[in-house]
């Protein structure tokens, strides 16, 4: 769990706790890379002051969409080198997360809720719980039906 919530922080450092000093780098490297070519770190100051239009403006979506898939299969990845992925299908809700976290991110410049847009921070976090809904959901049915 220690590994997980480490590669929470930043994609890589589960890695290199387990041991994977090269892969560790890499996951820090591109999550650099994608986090400048994106202005993530920009957007989420804006994002935070409540300067949501501004954030729009300022975020590079074609970067930022990267960040999702890297973000959770370093979680995954991190996961699953402790001994995490006992279980089969663990990683179902780390791939749904990913993949409705960059739906969110898709559609945060122009979805509002309540008529405030959430922009791509707020929109993409609010997305990981229909993702990790959705991983769980298909997991238990996976295990329930399939492994018989």
């Amino acid at each position: 769990m220690e590994k997980l919530l480490w590669s929470i922080a930043l994609p890589g450092f589960g890695q290199l706790l387990n041991g994977q000093y090269l892969k560790g780098i890499v996951f820090i490297a591109l999550e650099f890379i994608i986090n400048v070519q994106s202005n993530f770190n920009e957007v989420i100051l804006l994002s935070f002051n409540g300067e949501i239009e501004t954030a729009i403006q300022h975020t590079n979506f074609g970067w930022l969409m990267f960040y999702p898939c890297l973000y959770f299969f370093a979680m995954w990845d991190a996961y699953k080198n402790a001994g995490g992925d006992r279980n089969p299908y663990s990683y179902l809700p780390f791939v749904f997360m990913a993949y409705w976290v960059t739906v969110g991110l898709m559609f945060s410049a122009k979805v509002s809720l309540f008529g405030v847009v959430l922009g791509p921070v707020w929109l993409p976090m609010l997305f990981v719980i229909p993702g990790l809904l959705t991983g769980f959901l298909i997991q238990v049915l996976l295990l329930k039906f399939i492994t018989r």
